[in-house]
């Protein structure tokens, strides 16, 4: 048997998980694969990011990530609390727009068409640009359609230690802290266009010290700009405060271990054609870098974040939280993942059971885990009873598309008893980039319908995502 890798499930996801005949009614209905999302979770995960703030005296606005997840109802969800949304899209930003967000809350980012820096510029979002082309373009725009001014947010990159070793690696997104006269140049050119309201970084990294480096060198360009006449008010430290995604660490320890095992030829594989994940066996000796999320993360989502603000100054010898405090700063968060902690779930039904071979009714885009290097098993959930002779078995998760690379997980999943058609297995708290970021309709699939679910009273309710809003089947309540 491979090791175990069970989901870290709790609170209400645990809760609506373990009424198995609602989640039969759910796919009876409305097919397999079926994404669930649960928009009173998000609520409460922004309050935990916002308690972790105020533990520092900061104010300052949490932003979802949109492109985190497709759902509707999230997004109006998130409408009811205090937060903002990041957009990286003119269709995420309709969205938000849509969803009841105001402008005031909404904050425009990535790669952007003139569309949508048009929308961004005429409904007065704020701008996170990327570069100093983007921030000229934009004051263009303003000056030539007559609005008023634009509040942007100026992303950097390529931060460095106070020694001479650069943290941050490289990014396509951002300006590069070496040289920023130009996006001096271009915010004093069009200070009747643009509103400099402070700096950001978004690195594509889970490491404390890289992100502790951003966010001193985000204090450093804010230093420099007030000489120079401008008036920053807030710096932006992006998203990857990560989730951890396992109930037990002795397990990913575990499975790493087996791995390695397997890899040197130690033991039998316990992978699908003895997939490394990175790892690979030369003459013996294992190289390689295993190329995994770190799936269970000891200190994660608003944990993480406290250990970023307490983090040392380099400089300063003094934590990083006290020194946005110090200078009157607001701070903004761009959490995905994190905020979506479990907040959903994807439901797919097993249609064939053969050679330790299981193949659902999804495939690998609609359960992204292999994608992003996530590493967890599903939830079985029988339509039947157990058989008396039924015992634990592993077995290798197949999807429905017509090509051998369509594996849900690559690794050797355990489960607690053979599966059977009609049965269900369910993949726990993939709201965040695993359940809706990759999905398409590669040989007309059908794609997952996605569904919301609250708590009334004792009971479940549900209903189609686009149906969701936060007064939905409430009405009792006022």
């Amino acid at each position: 048997m491979a090791p175990s890798l069970q989901p870290r499930v709790d609170g209400d996801l645990r809760s609506i998980l373990d009424s198995h005949d609602t989640l039969h009614r759910m796919v009876d209905t409305l097919g397999s694969p079926l994404n669930l999302v649960l928009p009173d979770r998000l609520a409460g995960n922004v309050r935990d990011f916002e308690t972790t703030l105020r533990a520092y005296d900061l104010g300052g606005t949490v932003y979802f990530a949109h492109k985190a997840n497709r759902s509707s109802a999230l997004v109006r969800a998130l409408a009811t609390t205090g937060a903002g949304i990041d957009v990286a899209s003119l269709g995420e930003l309709q969205h938000a727009l849509g969803a009841g967000l105001g402008p005031a809350r909404i904050m425009a980012t990535g790669p952007k068409s003139r569309e949508f820096l048009w929308l961004a510029a005429r409904t007065g979002v704020t701008v996170g640009a990327d570069s100093v082309p983007e921030l000229a373009e934009l004051a263009g725009m303003v000056a030539a359609h007559g609005l008023p001014r634009v509040r942007v947010m100026a992303r950097l990159s390529g931060f460095a230690s106070t020694g001479t070793t650069v943290l941050s690696r490289a990014s396509r997104f951002g300006v590069p802290v070496s040289d920023l006269d130009p996006l001096w140049a271009v915010l004093d050119e069009h200070r009747d266009q643009l509103d400099f309201h402070g700096a950001a970084y978004h690195l594509d990294t889970n490491g404390l010290p890289e992100k502790a480096a951003a966010l001193e060198g985000c204090l450093e360009a804010m230093a420099e700009a007030q000489r120079r006449g401008l008036s920053p008010r807030a710096i932006d430290v992006g998203g990857g405060f990560g989730v951890n995604y396992l109930a037990d660490s002795r397990e990913w320890e575990a499975w790493t271990t087996e791995l390695t095992g397997a890899v040197l030829g130690q033991r039998p594989p316990i992978t699908w054609d003895g997939h490394g994940y990175g790892l690979r066996n030369e003459g013996g000796r294992l190289r390689g870098v295993l190329a995994v999320y770190p799936a269970y993360r000891a200190v994660a989502g608003p944990a993480y974040l406290d250990r970023l603000l307490a983090t040392a100054s380099t400089a300063h010898r003094r934590p990083l939280g006290s020194l946005v405090l110090d200078n009157l700063y607001d701070l903004h968060l761009e959490p995905g993942r994190a905020l979506l902690d479990q907040c959903g779930a994807v439901l797919t039904r097993v249609e064939e059971v053969r050679d330790g071979l299981v193949r659902v009714a999804a495939n690998s885009n609609d359960v992204a885990l292999e994608a992003h290097g996530v590493l967890m098993d599903p939830i079985l959930v029988p339509r039947g009873e157990p058989r008396p002779d039924d015992g634990p078995v592993g077995v290798h998760l197949a999807g429905n598309l017509c090509l051998e690379a369509d594996l849900i997980t690559r690794r050797r999943v355990p489960l607690p008893r053979p599966p059977r058609a009609g049965d269900l297995l369910v993949f726990a708290n993939t709201a965040g980039y695993l359940m809706d970021f990759s999905a398409g309709s590669a040989l007309m699939q059908p794609t997952a319908r996605t569904v919301a679910a609250w708590r009334h009273g004792g009971d479940w309710r549900w209903c189609l995502d686009e149906r969701y809003w936060p007064v939905t089947g409430r009405e009792e309540t006022g």
